[in-house]
């Protein structure tokens, strides 16, 4: 006779600190224009694309590399730096996760300065350390002091950040990297499209890890595709925590292909972007919003009620991703830049959400 099992809230041999670890649920439902997660809107490049087309069936049931050495050489060349200086990993989250598995002791801090990408009170939790978080300053560069102040053990900036598309500022960098008492990780995520890196910093000292992805202006989110450079004694700890064959066989050739052919594709849709980025900025100045000053391929502009704004476009079959009460900025949207038709799209959405919600004549 099969006996009922009870449900129970939690199991005696789960870890304790996972008790307050969300899962990772932005609760976006589908809509017919999705302008929320600041992805290469234009699709993946050509030869990418006939690659991942042409893909020998060899190629999947084989495992793939160990440790994506072609791909470090074709990264390496890419950013200027030396294949021992490069570790991959499935998306630039799972370095972030793999770093601070490898460089944080139980309960070590991690500080970040906020608002910045969600997911690292996240991984700090994950790997049983203690978040920090420190309030960005009113001109939307970090807390040097405060944030130093804590004795991190792991430092985290953003650059361009997430979600505001503020740079920070060279010299603001060089001194966390020079008086933080543990390893600073650069998220360079949007790089590509502010056209300046710290990539040279990582070069020359050894407590810095400049850490990249493809999935912005490559166009490769699905395949994750994330790596990260640092002193080869630094990468390699990240390589260790991270383990082998983490990058698998389809994404490394797609990434290698984007790399070695792609490139003119790619640099002409970061320039589409950035210009698409400030014609939209303007369109939102005309209607009386103040979009902040951004870098990357996305816009944050400060709105009153932004989520029921949000809800509001979502009706109208777009999506836009709203925070509420942004430090210094107040409720704010936050929309990825594409094609010029979609964002024609999305204002004649946002225009019709606003007047639903302001009770404006649209």
């Amino acid at each position: 006779m099969t006996v009922p099992m009870e449900p129970r809230d939690r199991l005696a041999f789960a870890r304790a600190l996972y008790d307050d670890v969300p899962l990772y649920d932005p609760k976006r439902s589908p809509v017919a224009l999705d302008l929320t997660d600041n992805t290469n809107l234009w699709g993946m490049p050509p030869v990418a694309e006939r690659t991942l087309r042409e893909l020998p069936v060899a190629r999947i049931t084989r495992y793939p590399s160990l440790y994506a050495a072609e791909l470090k050489e074709a990264l390496a060349a890419f950013v200027g730096a030396t294949p021992d200086r490069l570790v991959t990993g499935c998306g630039s989250d799972d370095i972030l996760d793999s770093a601070m598995r490898a460089f944080g002791e139980p309960g070590s801090v991690v500080a970040s300065s906020e608002p910045s990408f969600a997911m690292i009170p996240i991984f700090a939790r994950m790997n049983g350390l203690q978040y920090v978080g420190i309030t960005e300053l009113p001109d939307h560069q970090p807390d040097i002091d405060a944030l130093l102040a804590t004795k991190p053990r792991i430092l985290y900036l953003c650059s361009p950040n997430n979600p505001t598309g503020a740079l920070l500022s060279r010299s603001a960098i060089e001194r966390v990297v020079r008086e933080a008492p543990g390893v600073v990780f650069l998220d360079e995520a949007y790089a590509e499209f502010a056209g300046v890196s710290a990539v040279d910093l990582a070069m020359q000292v050894d407590n810095l890890l400049v850490i990249r992805t493809m999935s912005k202006a490559f166009g490769l989110a699905g395949l994750r595709v994330g790596y990260a450079i640092g002193a080869p004694s630094l990468v390699r700890d990240v390589e260790k925590s991270r383990g082998p064959y983490k990058l698998n066989a389809m994404a490394e050739q797609v990434a290698l292909a984007a790399l070695r052919h792609d490139m003119a594709w790619v640099k002409a849709h970061v320039a589409l972007a950035v210009t698409n980025r400030d014609r939209l900025a303007a369109a939102l100045r005309d209607r009386g919003y103040a979009p902040l000053p951004s870098h990357a391929n996305y816009l944050c502009v400060p709105l009153a009620r932004a989520v029921e704004v949000g809800q509001a476009l979502r009706a109208h079959g777009v999506a836009a991703r709203p925070f509420p009460g942004l430090p210094h900025v107040g409720d704010a949207l936050r929309i990825s830049v594409g094609p010029w038709e979609l964002l024609t799209q999305f204002l004649a959405a946002f225009d019709d959400a606003t007047a639903d919600v302001y009770g404006w004549a649209s």
